[in-house]
């Protein structure tokens, strides 16, 4: 099954893209993709369900918003330098254990969104990655175990800010985690969708010109690998993303570095996973916003 959630912004609908194209609406049965729907095995639940009232469900106009896949996860766990091509492009050596760093689960939006630039940005970058939905509670797991715990996967762009990221001291985090840094989608593909996650193409475009052209064969550490190396430091909840890591063609490893500006647009895409498109936006003050004037103590 290939998952979706559209509708406004916040007010997103769960549904099903079907194989002609055709958009479901699955609100009839369930409420959202959040934690409680994969924690109480609502994937099994909606493939039956499907099977008796997909002729009747309601369809979905394909103009229509997609919103992410699934609801405001519990975490967004990120994988650094888990491709050979883009740790030699970045000349860092090969980590011998998988590098972790957290994203805000506030960063997430839906695979077309527009990308707003953060208030005074400078080293806006792109990444193109293959996202790992949790389905199932684990923590401790075993790597022979480790698929049992995934719900699917989907297309993510893990956009960061290199000055916030890198310049700035502290954690990566910081440059990860401004409001659209997080598209994903158009869908969730479920796990038995994409039985070899080892050999998918994956591509990016900035204004129609290559900067990523890879596979998921160059990654360093494999997906069941992650799952079980990231269980062994935190509980994985349901609807947990971990979100493994970036081929060469980033603008920074570019000479000389290259970076995102105002009408920018981005395309990306993963074999079976879909495309989405940024259309990249400078920040502005939103009107009922408010910014502090409040003297720095």
């Amino acid at each position: 099954m290939k998952l979706i959630r559209f509708g406004e912004p916040g007010r997103e609908t769960p549904g099903l893209l079907m194989e002609d194209a055709t958009l479901l609406d699955v609100s009839p049965f369930l409420q959202d993709y959040d934690e409680a729907f994969f924690a109480n095995d609502g994937l099994t639940q909606l493939k039956q369900w499907l099977k008796e009232n997909a002729a009747s469900a309601p369809r979905v106009a394909t103009s229509v918003r997609l919103g992410s896949p699934i609801s405001r996860p519990s975490k967004i766990v990120c994988i650094g330098l888990n491709f050979r091509d883009h740790a030699k492009e970045s000349k860092m050596e090969i980590p011998e254990e998988p590098v972790i760093f957290f994203k805000a689960t506030t960063s997430l939006v839906g695979p077309n969104d527009d990308l707003i630039m953060p208030k005074n940005a400078q080293k806006l970058d792109w990444e193109v990655e293959l996202a790992v939905v949790i389905g199932e509670k684990g923590s401790y797991i075993e790597r022979k175990e480790a698929l049992k715990h995934v719900a699917g996967y989907a297309l993510h762009n893990d956009y960061s800010e290199r000055v916030f990221q890198l310049e700035r001291g502290g954690q990566w985090v910081k440059g990860k985690s401004a409001d659209t840094f997080a598209p994903l989608g158009p869908f969730l593909a479920t796990y038995d969708e994409i039985p070899d996650t080892g050999h998918l193409g994956m591509w990016l475009k900035v204004n129609g010109e290559f900067r990523q052209r890879s596979s998921t064969s160059e990654m360093i550490f494999d997906v069941p690998t992650l799952v079980s190396y990231v269980s062994q430091f935190m509980t994985l909840l349901p609807g947990d993303i971990i979100s493994t890591g970036t081929p060469a063609g980033v603008g920074l490893g570019m000479r000389p570095p290259q970076y995102l500006k105002a009408g920018d647009v981005v395309e990306l895409g993963i074999d079976h996973l879909g495309e989405a498109r940024q259309r990249v936006v400078a920040w502005q003050l939103a009107t009922g916003d408010t910014v502090s004037t409040h003297p720095a103590r």
